[in-house]
Formats: C-alpha cells, structure tokens, sequence
C-alpha cells in the first residue's frame, strides 16, 4: 500500500543517516474512509486522484509537525513509501481526516517511492503557516486563509536517492 507520512527536513535528515524511521507513524493513505468520503463529493475520482488527496493531507500534517520542531527549515515535507497492506490501520474517527491511518511498520529508505519537499520561495508562506495551524484546525477563517497561502505551494518531487541532495541544497 502508497502511504503518505508527513515529515520535516529533520525527519528526512535522520531517513537518510539511520536508513529508517521507527513504528508506530501517522500516515495518509487511500483508505476505505476516504474513499467514502470522496464517493459523496468527487465519485468519479480514481486512485490517482484520491492518493494526491492522502499527499495533502500528510502536508498539512507537516505544518503541524513543523510547529514543534523548531530546527527544521520550514518547508512542508512529505513521503510517499510503499509499506506492506497489513501494516495499515485506518483511524475510524469522525473528527480525523479520513486518510489518516496508523502505520506499524518501520519506514526503510528502501520502501521510499519519493519524497515531496516545499521550495525556497514557500518558506515564507509555510513560516506563517505554521504559527496560525492550530487555529485553522480550530476553525479560525483567518488563519485558513495563511494556511491556505501555503498550501498554495506545489510540492517539488525528489526520487529517493535525491534526498539527501535536496537536504545539503537547504
């Protein structure tokens, strides 16, 4: 199964240098709860369609992470592994996005499709972000907005062996 976890460049950074990020992790997937939720709004959406949705939601993630990991650059970081099915268990949870699941699997650089990592000219946006999630996620319209900026911003993609080089370019 594509999984999507949500990640900083200090997350990435210790991918890299320990080969592994340790269980239990959130992360995002195609799960039936998604699919259910997207069957009511978009029933025509396909797999793709519902997978870069589970990205979105592991990037919105990031900026939370990002709120308490103060040495990270702020860019929203995301990535995407392949982890065996059994592995997955959603979060049957109304008051959770609907991709959310619980992952217990160490996540190896080996299981990396790719990694998603926001550019210089987002770390404004995502800085300001970061201060204001909470209060999103609270329903503040004035902090979606500044989130909403952020997530204005197109995550680059990056192969996982291009991931340490994209941390040394930061």
């Amino acid at each position: 199964m594509r999984v999507y976890l949500p990640a900083t460049t200090t997350v990435l950074r210790a991918l890299v240098d320990e080969g592994r990020l340790p269980e239990p992790q959130t992360v995002f997937a195609v799960t039936p709860q998604l699919r259910e939720y997207y069957a009511l709004s978009a029933a025509d959406a396909d797999t793709e369609e519902l997978e870069y949705a589970a990205l979105l939601a592991a990037a919105r993630a990031s900026l939370r992470l990002l709120d308490v990991d103060p040495l990270a650059a702020r860019r929203r970081a995301v990535l995407a592994a392949d982890v065996p099915d059994d592995a997955v268990t959603p979060m049957d949870d109304p008051h959770v996005d609907p991709g959310a699941a619980r992952l217990a699997y160490a996540v190896r650089l080996q299981d990396v499709a790719s990694a998603h990592l926001d550019g210089a000219e987002a770390e404004d946006d995502v800085r300001a972000a970061v201060n204001v999630v909470l209060e999103a996620d609270l329903g503040s319209d004035d902090a979606q907005f500044v989130v909403d900026q952020a997530e204005g911003h197109e995550l680059a993609w990056y192969a996982s062996q291009e991931i340490g080089s994209a941390l040394e370019l930061l």
